[in-house]
């Protein structure tokens, strides 16, 4: 379940108020009486709009989105397009530089050796390849704006994990039974019991 809190200034409810002020502005009391009402508008209206945007997931809420929303399976042709890395040779010499930052892809490599692409033309999925250059793992992200989620996958077609990005600095990730695995918040990630079971260090 996702909550949040939204508002905003009805500059047109304003304005009716101004106007019925004017019709009866012979009415001294009236206009009293509907002049604190504009004011009360005003500041309920921008009380809740200091609290737009606020998102929060439990636990629970999280492993309920992410089961109720899974997206089919992903198109074996275009995971048979991809179970080869193509451009293995250059991906892999271009990581060893330290260089991740390609013309039309975005790489990454991880201490087992294994690497992911992710190509800009299609940023919806990120493909993860063993130091040969077969494919190991597919991960379909299904936004780039935060919350979004994603669900990684076997060759096979077989759900791996799936993970809920609140935020930049929040995550969640969950088995593909539901199991939470682990709650990034910040630098820590915590268990179902609150329990930090490890750190990071996450780039201002």
């Amino acid at each position: 379940m996702l909550r949040h809190v939204t508002g905003y200034l009805n500059l047109a409810t304003i304005f009716t108020y101004i106007d019925l002020l004017d019709i009866i502005s012979k009415n001294i009391y009236m206009k009293k009486i509907l002049l604190i009402l504009t004011l009360i508008l005003i500041a309920s209206c921008v009380n809740a709009q200091t609290l737009t945007g606020g998102v929060t997931y439990t636990t629970q809420d999280a492993r309920i989105e992410l089961q109720n929303t899974r997206p089919p399976a992903i198109d074996f042709l275009l995971i048979q397009d991809n179970f080869t890395d193509k451009n293995h040779p250059e991906n892999y010499s271009q990581l060893l530089k330290g260089v991740t930052e390609l013309k039309d892809r975005t790489l990454g490599i991880f201490s087992d050796n294994t690497y992911a692409v992710k190509y800009k033309n299609n940023p919806k999925y990120i493909w993860y390849y063993d130091s040969k250059g077969t494919l190991i793992y597919t991960e379909e992200q299904t936004s780039s704006q935060y919350p979004y989620k994603t669900y990684k996958y076997t060759p096979d077609g077989e759900l791996v994990n799936m993970t809920l990005r609140v935020s930049k600095d929040e995550t969640f990730i969950f088995s593909q039974y539901g199991q939470l695995l682990g709650h990034w918040v910040g630098q820590n990630c915590y268990d179902e019991n609150g329990n930090i079971v490890m750190t990071r260090k996450i780039s201002e």
